[in-house]
Protein backbone atom coordinates (compact mmCIF):
# COMPACT_ATOMS: atom_id res chain seq x y z
CA UNK A 1 0.00 0.00 0.00
CA UNK A 2 1.56 3.30 -0.98
CA UNK A 3 2.10 5.85 1.74
CA UNK A 4 1.96 9.64 1.39
CA UNK A 5 4.77 10.11 3.94
CA UNK A 6 7.98 11.68 2.55
CA UNK A 7 11.21 9.71 2.25
CA UNK A 8 14.35 11.65 3.11
CA UNK A 9 17.94 10.96 2.01
CA UNK A 10 20.94 12.97 3.19
CA UNK A 11 24.09 13.44 1.10
CA UNK A 12 27.34 14.21 2.93
CA UNK A 13 27.92 17.24 0.71
CA UNK A 14 26.09 20.36 -0.34
CA UNK A 15 24.18 19.94 -3.60
CA UNK A 16 22.06 21.85 -6.08
CA UNK A 17 21.90 19.63 -9.21
CA UNK A 18 19.07 17.12 -9.63
CA UNK A 19 17.56 15.26 -12.59
CA UNK A 20 15.34 12.25 -13.19
CA UNK A 21 16.93 9.58 -15.38
CA UNK A 22 14.82 10.53 -18.39
CA UNK A 23 15.26 7.33 -20.40
CA UNK A 24 14.29 5.15 -17.41
CA UNK A 25 10.51 4.83 -17.51
CA UNK A 26 10.11 1.66 -15.42
CA UNK A 27 12.09 2.30 -12.25
CA UNK A 28 11.96 5.48 -10.15
CA UNK A 29 15.42 6.98 -10.37
CA UNK A 30 17.02 10.38 -9.77
CA UNK A 31 20.60 11.62 -10.10
CA UNK A 32 22.06 14.20 -7.70
CA UNK A 33 25.32 16.11 -8.21
CA UNK A 34 27.34 17.46 -5.27
CA UNK A 35 29.16 20.73 -4.65
CA UNK A 36 32.26 20.30 -2.54
CA UNK A 37 35.40 22.41 -2.68
CA UNK A 38 37.42 20.14 -0.39
CA UNK A 39 36.66 16.64 -1.68
CA UNK A 40 36.05 14.86 -4.94
CA UNK A 41 32.51 15.54 -6.08
CA UNK A 42 30.03 12.77 -6.63
CA UNK A 43 26.90 11.83 -8.51
CA UNK A 44 24.48 9.88 -6.33
CA UNK A 45 22.20 7.51 -8.22
CA UNK A 46 19.03 7.32 -6.16
CA UNK A 47 16.69 4.39 -6.79
CA UNK A 48 13.39 4.56 -4.96
CA UNK A 49 11.68 1.30 -4.08
CA UNK A 50 8.09 2.47 -3.76
CA UNK A 51 6.76 -0.87 -2.58
CA UNK A 52 8.96 -0.83 0.52
CA UNK A 53 9.31 2.98 0.70
CA UNK A 54 13.11 2.85 0.80
CA UNK A 55 15.96 4.45 -1.12
CA UNK A 56 18.87 2.53 -2.63
CA UNK A 57 21.91 4.52 -3.69
CA UNK A 58 25.05 4.11 -5.74
CA UNK A 59 27.82 6.70 -5.88
CA UNK A 60 29.87 7.75 -8.91
CA UNK A 61 32.97 9.93 -8.60
CA UNK A 62 32.92 13.21 -10.55
CA UNK A 63 36.48 14.32 -9.94
CA UNK A 64 36.61 17.32 -12.28
CA UNK A 65 34.75 19.80 -10.05
CA UNK A 66 31.59 20.88 -8.24
CA UNK A 67 28.41 20.22 -10.20
CA UNK A 68 26.08 23.11 -11.06
CA UNK A 69 23.75 21.37 -13.48
CA UNK A 70 23.02 17.79 -14.49
CA UNK A 71 20.85 16.38 -17.29
CA UNK A 72 20.32 12.93 -18.78
CA UNK A 73 19.94 11.55 -22.29
CA UNK A 74 16.32 10.89 -23.34
CA UNK A 75 17.43 7.80 -25.27
CA UNK A 76 20.38 6.18 -23.46
CA UNK A 77 20.01 5.37 -19.76
CA UNK A 78 23.77 5.41 -19.22
CA UNK A 79 24.56 8.86 -20.65
CA UNK A 80 24.43 12.20 -18.83
CA UNK A 81 25.85 15.71 -19.03
CA UNK A 82 27.17 17.93 -16.24
CA UNK A 83 28.13 21.58 -15.95
CA UNK A 84 30.91 21.93 -13.40
CA UNK A 85 33.42 24.42 -12.03
CA UNK A 86 37.04 24.05 -13.04
CA UNK A 87 39.86 26.18 -11.62
CA UNK A 88 42.85 26.95 -13.79
CA UNK A 89 45.41 29.72 -13.18
CA UNK A 90 43.28 31.10 -10.31
CA UNK A 91 40.42 31.55 -12.79
CA UNK A 92 37.19 29.61 -12.31
CA UNK A 93 35.43 28.40 -15.45
CA UNK A 94 32.16 26.52 -15.69
CA UNK A 95 32.66 23.73 -18.21
CA UNK A 96 30.40 20.99 -19.56
CA UNK A 97 31.01 17.37 -20.45
CA UNK A 98 29.11 14.24 -21.49
CA UNK A 99 29.67 11.08 -19.45
CA UNK A 100 28.73 7.42 -19.33
CA UNK A 101 28.00 5.57 -16.11
CA UNK A 102 29.20 1.97 -15.61
CA UNK A 103 27.11 -0.52 -17.57
CA UNK A 104 25.86 -2.37 -14.50
CA UNK A 105 24.37 0.85 -13.07
CA UNK A 106 22.47 1.95 -16.19
CA UNK A 107 19.11 0.47 -15.25
CA UNK A 108 17.15 1.30 -12.14
CA UNK A 109 16.19 -0.72 -9.05
CA UNK A 110 19.69 -1.74 -7.94
CA UNK A 111 20.31 -2.56 -4.35
CA UNK A 112 22.76 -0.38 -2.50
CA UNK A 113 26.23 -1.90 -2.21
CA UNK A 114 26.96 -3.27 1.27
CA UNK A 115 29.81 -0.88 1.87
CA UNK A 116 29.18 2.10 -0.36
CA UNK A 117 32.28 4.02 0.81
CA UNK A 118 34.65 1.47 -0.73
CA UNK A 119 32.47 0.90 -3.75
CA UNK A 120 32.36 4.26 -5.48
CA UNK A 121 32.88 3.97 -9.21
CA UNK A 122 34.00 6.54 -11.74
CA UNK A 123 32.24 8.05 -14.71
CA UNK A 124 33.65 7.49 -18.17
CA UNK A 125 34.28 10.80 -19.95
CA UNK A 126 32.75 10.68 -23.43
CA UNK A 127 33.50 14.22 -24.56
CA UNK A 128 33.92 17.82 -23.44
CA UNK A 129 31.67 20.54 -24.81
CA UNK A 130 34.53 22.87 -25.61
CA UNK A 131 33.59 26.32 -24.41
CA UNK A 132 36.93 28.10 -24.37
CA UNK A 133 35.68 30.63 -26.92
CA UNK A 134 32.14 30.89 -25.59
CA UNK A 135 32.25 31.46 -21.83
CA UNK A 136 30.77 29.79 -18.75
CA UNK A 137 28.25 27.00 -19.25
CA UNK A 138 24.89 27.53 -17.51
CA UNK A 139 23.09 24.36 -18.59
CA UNK A 140 22.92 21.52 -21.11
CA UNK A 141 19.58 20.56 -22.73
CA UNK A 142 18.89 17.35 -24.62
CA UNK A 143 16.53 17.31 -27.58
CA UNK A 144 13.25 16.02 -26.08
CA UNK A 145 12.18 12.60 -27.32
CA UNK A 146 15.23 12.59 -29.58
CA UNK A 147 17.86 9.89 -30.12
CA UNK A 148 20.24 11.50 -27.64
CA UNK A 149 22.47 12.86 -30.39
CA UNK A 150 21.49 16.54 -30.24
CA UNK A 151 22.18 18.84 -27.32
CA UNK A 152 22.15 22.57 -26.72
CA UNK A 153 24.31 24.32 -24.17
CA UNK A 154 24.00 27.89 -22.94
CA UNK A 155 27.33 29.60 -22.26
CA UNK A 156 27.34 33.23 -21.11
CA UNK A 157 25.44 34.91 -23.99
CA UNK A 158 25.82 32.05 -26.49
CA UNK A 159 23.42 29.30 -27.58
CA UNK A 160 25.44 26.35 -28.85
CA UNK A 161 23.95 23.37 -30.66
CA UNK A 162 26.06 20.21 -30.67
CA UNK A 163 25.85 16.95 -32.59
CA UNK A 164 27.14 13.99 -30.60
CA UNK A 165 29.00 11.62 -32.90
CA UNK A 166 30.97 8.37 -32.63
CA UNK A 167 28.81 6.97 -29.79
CA UNK A 168 28.87 10.38 -28.07
CA UNK A 169 32.69 10.37 -27.95
CA UNK A 170 32.81 13.55 -30.03
CA UNK A 171 30.75 16.75 -29.88
CA UNK A 172 30.64 18.83 -33.06
CA UNK A 173 29.31 22.39 -32.90
CA UNK A 174 26.64 22.51 -35.61
CA UNK A 175 25.18 26.00 -35.08
CA UNK A 176 25.16 28.87 -32.62
CA UNK A 177 23.60 32.22 -31.80
CA UNK A 178 24.63 35.09 -29.58
CA UNK A 179 22.47 37.31 -27.42
CA UNK A 180 23.10 40.94 -28.28
CA UNK A 181 21.96 44.25 -26.85
CA UNK A 182 22.31 46.07 -23.57
CA UNK A 183 21.86 44.86 -20.02
CA UNK A 184 22.91 41.56 -18.46
CA UNK A 185 23.53 39.36 -21.48
CA UNK A 186 24.10 36.13 -19.62
CA UNK A 187 21.79 33.14 -19.81
CA UNK A 188 20.63 31.72 -16.48
CA UNK A 189 18.61 28.79 -17.79
CA UNK A 190 16.83 27.31 -20.79
CA UNK A 191 14.29 24.69 -21.80
CA UNK A 192 13.80 22.77 -25.05
CA UNK A 193 10.16 22.65 -26.14
CA UNK A 194 8.72 19.18 -26.81
CA UNK A 195 6.34 20.77 -29.37
CA UNK A 196 6.83 22.13 -32.93
CA UNK A 197 8.93 19.06 -33.86
CA UNK A 198 11.42 20.10 -31.20
CA UNK A 199 12.52 23.19 -33.15
CA UNK A 200 12.06 25.74 -30.36
CA UNK A 201 13.80 26.54 -27.11
CA UNK A 202 13.19 29.19 -24.48
CA UNK A 203 15.97 30.97 -22.58
CA UNK A 204 16.14 33.22 -19.56
CA UNK A 205 18.55 36.10 -19.15
CA UNK A 206 18.25 38.84 -16.55
CA UNK A 207 14.49 39.63 -16.30
CA UNK A 208 13.72 38.46 -19.85
CA UNK A 209 12.45 35.28 -21.48
CA UNK A 210 13.15 34.62 -25.15
CA UNK A 211 12.05 32.01 -27.65
CA UNK A 212 14.38 30.76 -30.39
CA UNK A 213 13.95 28.69 -33.56
CA UNK A 214 16.71 26.06 -33.50
CA UNK A 215 16.72 25.75 -37.31
CA UNK A 216 17.54 29.40 -38.02
CA UNK A 217 18.92 30.17 -34.52
CA UNK A 218 16.80 33.34 -34.63
CA UNK A 219 14.72 34.85 -31.87
CA UNK A 220 10.97 34.28 -32.32
CA UNK A 221 9.55 36.03 -29.25
CA UNK A 222 10.76 38.07 -26.33
CA UNK A 223 9.03 38.63 -23.00
CA UNK A 224 10.79 41.71 -21.68
CA UNK A 225 10.67 42.14 -17.92
CA UNK A 226 8.85 38.83 -17.54
CA UNK A 227 9.78 39.14 -13.85
CA UNK A 228 10.67 42.08 -11.67
CA UNK A 229 14.01 40.48 -10.89
CA UNK A 230 16.22 37.72 -12.31
CA UNK A 231 14.41 34.84 -14.07
CA UNK A 232 15.67 31.54 -12.59
CA UNK A 233 13.90 28.78 -14.48
CA UNK A 234 11.48 27.85 -17.27
CA UNK A 235 9.35 24.89 -18.27
CA UNK A 236 7.01 24.09 -21.16
CA UNK A 237 3.55 22.65 -20.69
CA UNK A 238 3.94 19.11 -22.12
CA UNK A 239 0.36 19.11 -23.50
CA UNK A 240 -0.31 22.72 -24.58
CA UNK A 241 2.16 23.81 -27.20
CA UNK A 242 2.25 27.57 -26.57
CA UNK A 243 2.24 27.50 -22.77
CA UNK A 244 5.38 28.27 -20.80
CA UNK A 245 6.02 28.71 -17.06
CA UNK A 246 8.70 30.96 -15.58
CA UNK A 247 9.86 31.77 -12.06
CA UNK A 248 12.31 34.18 -10.50
CA UNK A 249 13.74 36.31 -7.74
CA UNK A 250 10.55 38.38 -7.46
CA UNK A 251 9.05 35.31 -5.65
CA UNK A 252 6.57 34.78 -8.49
CA UNK A 253 5.68 31.97 -10.87
CA UNK A 254 4.14 33.14 -14.15
CA UNK A 255 2.39 31.31 -16.95
CA UNK A 256 2.61 32.61 -20.52
CA UNK A 257 0.96 32.01 -23.86
CA UNK A 258 3.88 32.66 -26.21
CA UNK A 259 1.53 33.88 -28.97
CA UNK A 260 0.68 36.93 -26.84
CA UNK A 261 3.38 37.85 -24.37
CA UNK A 262 2.15 41.26 -23.22
CA UNK A 263 0.65 39.82 -20.02
CA UNK A 264 1.01 36.50 -18.21
CA UNK A 265 -2.03 34.21 -18.41
CA UNK A 266 -1.71 33.57 -14.67
CA UNK A 267 0.59 34.48 -11.78
CA UNK A 268 1.30 32.55 -8.57
CA UNK A 269 2.60 34.43 -5.54
CA UNK A 270 2.88 31.73 -2.89
CA UNK A 271 6.62 31.78 -2.12
CA UNK A 272 8.29 34.31 0.17
CA UNK A 273 11.77 34.22 -1.41
CA UNK A 274 13.45 33.50 -4.75
CA UNK A 275 11.81 30.74 -6.78
CA UNK A 276 14.56 28.57 -8.27
CA UNK A 277 12.59 25.91 -10.07
CA UNK A 278 9.25 25.31 -11.79
CA UNK A 279 8.14 21.98 -13.28
CA UNK A 280 5.00 20.81 -15.07
CA UNK A 281 3.86 17.26 -14.40
CA UNK A 282 4.53 15.25 -17.59
CA UNK A 283 1.11 13.53 -17.63
CA UNK A 284 -1.23 15.84 -15.72
CA UNK A 285 -0.20 19.36 -16.66
CA UNK A 286 -2.44 21.04 -14.09
CA UNK A 287 0.07 19.86 -11.44
CA UNK A 288 2.88 22.39 -10.99
CA UNK A 289 5.88 22.00 -8.68
CA UNK A 290 7.98 24.92 -7.44
CA UNK A 291 11.01 25.12 -5.12
CA UNK A 292 12.34 28.20 -3.40
CA UNK A 293 14.93 29.76 -1.10
CA UNK A 294 12.11 29.98 1.46
CA UNK A 295 12.93 26.24 1.99
CA UNK A 296 9.50 25.18 0.76
CA UNK A 297 8.22 23.06 -2.08
CA UNK A 298 4.73 23.96 -3.29
CA UNK A 299 2.45 21.74 -5.35
CA UNK A 300 -0.22 23.76 -7.17
CA UNK A 301 -3.26 22.66 -9.14
CA UNK A 302 -3.52 25.07 -12.09
CA UNK A 303 -6.68 23.60 -13.57
CA UNK A 304 -7.90 26.69 -15.44
CA UNK A 305 -4.88 26.82 -17.76
CA UNK A 306 -4.38 23.08 -18.13
CA UNK A 307 -5.20 20.86 -21.09
CA UNK A 308 -8.16 19.43 -19.13
CA UNK A 309 -9.75 22.51 -17.53
CA UNK A 310 -12.90 20.57 -16.61
CA UNK A 311 -11.27 17.41 -15.31
CA UNK A 312 -12.09 14.16 -17.11
CA UNK A 313 -15.36 15.04 -18.77
CA UNK A 314 -18.66 13.22 -18.68
CA UNK A 315 -20.35 12.08 -21.91
CA UNK A 316 -19.46 14.45 -24.78
CA UNK A 317 -23.03 14.95 -26.04
CA UNK A 318 -24.22 15.85 -22.59
CA UNK A 319 -21.37 18.30 -22.15
CA UNK A 320 -21.93 20.07 -25.47
CA UNK A 321 -25.63 20.53 -24.62
CA UNK A 322 -24.75 22.14 -21.32
CA UNK A 323 -21.53 23.85 -22.30
CA UNK A 324 -22.57 27.34 -21.24
CA UNK A 325 -23.88 26.13 -17.95
CA UNK A 326 -20.64 24.28 -17.15
CA UNK A 327 -18.21 26.94 -18.31
CA UNK A 328 -17.23 27.63 -14.71
CA UNK A 329 -17.69 24.12 -13.35
CA UNK A 330 -15.54 21.04 -13.10
CA UNK A 331 -17.45 17.79 -13.50
CA UNK A 332 -16.44 14.55 -11.80
CA UNK A 333 -18.34 11.32 -12.13
CA UNK A 334 -18.77 9.02 -9.14
CA UNK A 335 -21.22 6.22 -9.91
CA UNK A 336 -24.17 6.49 -9.34
CA UNK A 337 -24.16 10.24 -8.59
CA UNK A 338 -22.52 13.19 -10.28
CA UNK A 339 -20.80 15.84 -8.22
CA UNK A 340 -20.09 19.29 -9.59
CA UNK A 341 -17.68 21.66 -7.98
CA UNK A 342 -16.40 25.10 -8.95
CA UNK A 343 -13.44 25.24 -11.26
CA UNK A 344 -10.58 26.77 -9.30
CA UNK A 345 -6.81 26.93 -9.14
CA UNK A 346 -5.35 26.20 -5.75
CA UNK A 347 -2.30 25.27 -3.76
CA UNK A 348 -2.61 21.55 -3.07
CA UNK A 349 0.17 21.18 -0.57
CA UNK A 350 3.17 22.98 0.90
CA UNK A 351 6.04 20.68 1.80
CA UNK A 352 8.32 21.80 4.62
CA UNK A 353 10.79 18.93 5.03
CA UNK A 354 13.73 21.14 3.98
CA UNK A 355 15.67 23.51 6.22
CA UNK A 356 17.75 25.16 3.49
CA UNK A 357 17.15 26.72 0.07
CA UNK A 358 15.42 24.29 -2.31
CA UNK A 359 17.40 24.57 -5.54
CA UNK A 360 15.73 21.80 -7.52
CA UNK A 361 12.39 20.00 -7.89
CA UNK A 362 11.79 17.26 -10.44
CA UNK A 363 9.00 14.82 -11.31
CA UNK A 364 9.89 11.16 -11.71
CA UNK A 365 10.01 10.01 -15.35
CA UNK A 366 8.56 6.62 -14.31
CA UNK A 367 5.77 7.54 -11.87
CA UNK A 368 3.66 10.66 -12.61
CA UNK A 369 2.56 10.93 -8.96
CA UNK A 370 6.04 11.09 -7.45
CA UNK A 371 8.61 13.89 -7.23
CA UNK A 372 11.93 14.75 -5.62
CA UNK A 373 13.26 18.00 -4.17
CA UNK A 374 16.82 18.93 -3.23
CA UNK A 375 18.05 21.58 -0.81
CA UNK A 376 21.56 23.02 -0.60
CA UNK A 377 22.41 21.15 2.60
CA UNK A 378 22.27 17.90 0.61
CA UNK A 379 18.82 16.79 1.70
CA UNK A 380 16.84 14.95 -0.98
CA UNK A 381 13.15 14.43 -0.24
CA UNK A 382 10.86 12.13 -2.23
CA UNK A 383 7.15 12.94 -1.99
CA UNK A 384 3.91 11.86 -3.63
CA UNK A 385 0.92 13.78 -4.88
CA UNK A 386 -1.72 13.38 -2.12
CA UNK A 387 -3.79 10.26 -2.77
CA UNK A 388 -7.11 12.08 -2.54
CA UNK A 389 -6.10 14.43 -5.38
CA UNK A 390 -4.68 11.58 -7.45
CA UNK A 391 -8.04 9.78 -7.42
CA UNK A 392 -9.86 13.07 -7.96
CA UNK A 393 -7.88 13.53 -11.19
CA UNK A 394 -8.19 9.92 -12.32
CA UNK A 395 -11.87 9.35 -11.62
Amino acid sequence: MEDDAPVIYGLEFQARALTPQTAETDAIRFLVGTQSLRYDNQIHIIDFDDENNIINKNVLLHQVGEIWHISTSPADKGVLATCYNKTSDTKVMTCAAVWRMPKELESGSHESPDDSSSNTQTLELLCHLDNTAHGNMACVMWEPMGDGKKIISLADNNILMWDLQESSAKAVLSSSAALEGKGQLKFTSGRWSPHHNCTQIATANDTNVRGWDTRSMRQIYCIENAHGQLVRDLDFNPNKQYYLASCGDDCKVKFWDTRNVTEPVKTLEEHSHWVWNVRYNHSHDQLILTGSSDSRVILSNMVSISSEPFGHMVDDDEVSDQEDQHQEEKIFVYWPIRIKEPLQDSVIATYEEHEDSVYAVEWSSADPWLFASLSYDGRLVINRVPRALKYHILL
